[in-house]
């Protein structure tokens, strides 16, 4: 395994030990507060590593495992290590955007999904034929069609607020975080050439 991946993956296995017996402090510095409510700009990155549970870190990892060794791999380690954080940022940053336009009730966000959902992006752009298996129903698809078809839910799932408590637009905003860094390496800014 690729060494930000790992790093990454046992960084948010040690947090998640350390919140499960913290009882809930370190969320209320770490976690991405609404400005207003305990806001700091350090949760635009500590969030990520804080999870709600059991099933949340499982999945996380598991996804960070299966896309972010071969991203590191072809990204290499430091522009692996950029990507994976600008899609974590930016996915704060459409987290609390979308708080403050709809007047959602102020709650804080954690997990590492809106990384993750960058690391799916690039996953899907770069290797979109390769086969990848759902989890729940075990169906297996092109690379290309399964983010498609996560980026499609998660934008049903945010416009109609189905999964309450599920930060829907902070994963959008990983994936636009995502495509924003492949279009700067892949052309430059502002994506002209």
């Amino acid at each position: 395994m690729p060494p930000v991946t790992q790093g990454l993956l046992i960084a948010n296995v040690a947090v998640f030990l350390l919140q499960s017996a913290g009882g809930g402090q370190l969320e209320l510095f770490f976690a991405l507060w609404p400005p207003g409510h305990g806001f700091a700009p350090w949760q635009l990155i500590t969030y990520s590593f804080l999870h709600g549970g059991i099933g949340h870190i499982f999945f996380n990892m598991l996804a960070l495992y299966m896309f972010g060794s071969d991203i590191e791999r072809l990204f290499g380690s430091r522009y692996f290590l950029s990507f994976y954080f600008a899609s974590v940022i930016s996915a704060a940053l459409c987290q609390l955007v979308f708080t403050a336009v709809t007047g959602a009730p102020p709650f804080p966000t954690i997990g590492a999904s809106g990384g993750v959902y960058g690391l799916l992006l690039a996953f899907g752009m770069y290797f979109p034929r390769r086969m990848v298996m759902l989890i729940f129903p075990p169906i297996p698809m092109q690379a290309r069609y399964f983010v498609i078809l996560f980026g499609a839910l998660e934008l049903v799932f945010g416009v109609t607020g189905t999964g309450a408590g599920v930060a829907h637009f902070a994963h959008l905003g990983g994936m636009l975080g995502g495509w924003l860094v492949i279009q700067y390496r892949r052309r430059g800014f502002p994506f002209s050439r």
